[in-house]
């Protein structure tokens, strides 16, 4: 099969390998679409570990079932968790399934950028799941990344007629720009460096949106008429936006860290000001299977539309192109089909 391999953001090359063999309880699924994550273009991250087959936002077809799996059969249309929780640890019963130790030594084989991965037991037990009817191979390869955004704002306690303050427009700041205003946001100002960005998220559901230097706490007042944002969602790794959130939130307010800067890049807090405000700081990671379903049905539904937010389909053979885009912010979202060509 082909696979595209990862050396580097510019060095990714598609190479022949073989075909993952399943064992009892595992499936193996052909993938149909596959998202590049602003995670995969991570260098600091990725290039230690390179090469690898990245690719983790994966919806396709179920192509083989191994001995005892009874759930699922040749034909069924899927979307893939690439890391699950064991859901029987003392962290999985606290609700902390994001801190599962199961959930971090989880992975699809090989990834997703490819044309077929074996998707190990425990993931085919609990971390597979039916695209519901209608809904497209893309559309399902958007249940990872908009999960994620679903489990940040529950934690960070989202509610209808609360203001929102969305520090980066990249893919990720615009899902969060989406489902705030699903679920019922007051006023959304997003904030980004790149003019293309700052389009889309105000087409896509912001009331405003500013370049960084512009976001102040005065032009956040002016838009909601007094308040400050009950919720800053930090969606870049920049440090100016780490130092600045607390002062764009509303005293008794959250900010939520979506996104993080490369580790030892450390960011000193006023936690004076954090205290005095009696503002929360809430994290997050991944997406466990509460809020994967949770997303199926929101793009189902069409309360949140995914498809506005792909700039690019790909084939497989130009993976690399897809890296270059968005390793660039070019574009919105990169889908790669492995299907197409």
């Amino acid at each position: 099969m082909r696979a595209a391999v990862y050396h580097s953001n510019s060095d990714v090359r598609i190479e022949e390998r073989p075909v993952p063999e399943i064992g009892a309880g595992e499936i193996l699924v052909r993938i149909a679409a596959s998202g590049i994550c602003g995670s995969d273009v991570m260098e600091w991250y990725r290039i230690k570990k390179a090469p690898l087959i990245l690719g983790h936002e994966i919806a396709g077809t179920v192509e083989r079932i191994g001995d005892g799996v009874t759930r699922w059969k040749p034909g069924d249309r899927v979307t893939v968790a690439h890391h699950v929780p064991c859901n029987s640890c003392r962290r999985c019963l606290m609700g902390h399934h994001s801190l599962c130790k199961t959930l971090r030594t989880t992975k699809l084989d090989p990834g997703g950028f490819c044309e077929l991965v074996r998707v190990p037991a425990l993931q085919t037990e609990v971390g597979t799941f039916a695209l519901p009817e209608g809904m497209s191979f893309l559309q399902g390869s958007f249940s990872e990344p908009l999960g994620c955004v679903v489990r940040g704002q529950r934690r960070a306690g989202m509610a209808p007629g609360r203001h929102v303050a969305v520090l980066g427009s990249g893919l990720s700041g615009l899902l969060q720009i989406k489902l705030a205003r699903a679920l019922g946001a007051g006023r959304i100002i997003a904030s980004d460096a790149l003019e293309h960005r700052l389009e889309a998220a105000e087409r896509f559901g912001a009331d405003a949106a500013v370049k960084p230097e512009a976001l102040t706490s005065e032009r956040i007042r002016a838009l909601t008429g007094g308040p400050l944002a009950d919720l800053v969602i930090v969606c870049t790794g920049a440090q100016a936006a780490f130092c600045t959130a607390h002062a764009l939130a509303e005293p008794g307010g959250t900010v939520l860290l979506f996104a993080i800067p490369e580790p030892g890049a450390d960011t000193a807090l006023p936690l004076f000001e954090i205290w005095n405000k009696g503002l929360q700081i809430a994290t997050t990671y991944a997406s466990p299977p509460r809020d994967t379903m949770e997303a199926l049905e929101l793009i189902r539904s069409g309360r949140v539309n995914v498809d506005e937010l792909v700039s690019h389909c790909l084939p497989l053979s130009e993976a690399q192109e897809g890296f270059r885009i968005t390793a660039s912010g070019e574009g919105l979202k990169v889908v790669l089909e492995p299907q197409s060509g």
